[in-house]
């Protein structure tokens, strides 16, 4: 089935359709991780987005049911070089094409992903559409592919109620903007009571549980369409001990008075070096994000950049001076990527157990 992608400035690229058929409008970003593509598929931060695959080929080892990280797929469409027909894995129960198919998801496959990659690079992110449909007229469609806006896309991923995990250690209230599924797993590995709330949720709700630390998860969208959510963060900051990662790590600074700006194509993929200031540790660490935190925003005297992209020099995290609050702009529970930085889900824990000292 032959199909096309085009990007809003005209630029178009034909090749075979795979997965669903049909059409899908969305932001076209890139992901540079070689593995991992089903946690890509999965990721509640790619909502609204049409994610390329830059490694050539896509869907080798097939697909599992272990390695996803919400319950549904999140991306809107999926362009990749090649697609792996015959994958090869002793955990595979379908291959690529026929879980997109399955889960009513339009891919592409045979375009140059290189081209189209640098060409988002130089211009910047842009919105396009894939089509199955023919014939295919690119002007019928102008209108539909500028239009398009990702609305709400934490509303449309948070969970809807709130959701228990049994555990003997400390307890943690999480925020759900978007969550990944190992972040629970992360906290449960170290033995927490996790709490998963909606990203709705008030102060009073989450504190009613007497949690002992309160996490703030990843998540889609532009950190500024989340009022509500910014004034929550305010009303707990200084309360309990918190963790943010991602769209968590940018919701706190703008609740802190900082600055959010939107990245020219984003960090998405899981190789990308960031260093640890006070350890003076480059780690490679796996990343999905399009907004990062303006560090000339930020308060030096309350805020302090605690890790920084070796690629561009973005914050990539901050620590709170007068509270015991942290945030950082990648992915510690990783999922696809490295573990590496692991060690701050143990930073937490200890936060919450010197606060615990202190409260009793």
């Amino acid at each position: 089935m032959k199909a096309v992608l085009a990007l809003e400035d005209g630029t178009l690229f034909e090749g075979e359709g795979f997965g669903a058929e049909g059409e899908v409008v969305g932001e076209i970003v890139f992901n540079t991780g070689m593995t991992g593509y089903q946690e890509v598929l999965t990721d509640p931060s790619y909502c609204g987005q049409v994610v390329i695959m830059t490694y050539p080929l896509i869907g080798n080892y097939g697909i599992n049911i272990e390695d996803i990280e919400s319950s549904k797929l999140q991306v809107k469409g999926f362009i990749v070089r090649e697609q792996c027909k015959t994958p090869s894995n002793w955990r595979s129960v379908e291959t690529l094409n026929d879980y997109l198919k399955r889960n009513r998801i339009i891919g592409i496959e045979g375009i140059d992903t290189r081209a189209l990659t640098r060409m988002l690079r130089d211009k910047g992110t842009m919105k396009g559409i894939i089509s199955t449909n023919t014939p295919f007229k690119f002007e019928d469609k102008v209108d539909l592919i500028k239009g398009y806006e990702i609305k709400q896309p934490v509303y449309q991923v948070t969970s809807r109620k709130v959701v228990h995990y049994g555990g003997t250690g400390l307890k943690v209230a999480l925020i759900d903007y978007g969550i990944k599924r190992n972040i629970i797993r992360s906290l449960l590995k170290r033995d927490c009571d996790v709490y998963v709330f909606p990203a709705w949720s008030g102060p009073e709700e989450i504190l009613d549980i007497h949690p002992d630390g309160i996490m703030l998860s990843n998540g889609p969208g532009d950190p500024k369409d989340c009022e509500k959510e910014i004034n929550t963060i305010r009303e707990l900051m200084g309360r309990k001990p918190i963790f943010g990662i991602c769209l968590g790590h940018q919701l706190t600074a703008l609740a802190n008075g900082a600055d959010t700006g939107k990245l020219k194509y984003g960090h998405r993929g899981c190789n990308h070096p960031v260093k640890d200031i006070e350890k003076d540790i480059t780690y490679i660490t796996s990343q999905n994000h399009g907004y990062a935190v303006l560090e000339e925003s930020m308060d030096k005297g309350r805020m302090a950049v605690s890790h920084i992209n070796m690629n561009d020099g973005t914050v990539e995290g901050v620590r709170y001076l007068d509270m015991p609050v942290f945030t950082v702009q990648f992915h510690p529970e990783a999922a696809p990527g490295p573990a590496d930085t692991g060690y701050l889900f143990d930073e937490f824990i200890e936060m919450m157990r010197e606060q615990k000292k202190v409260e009793d």
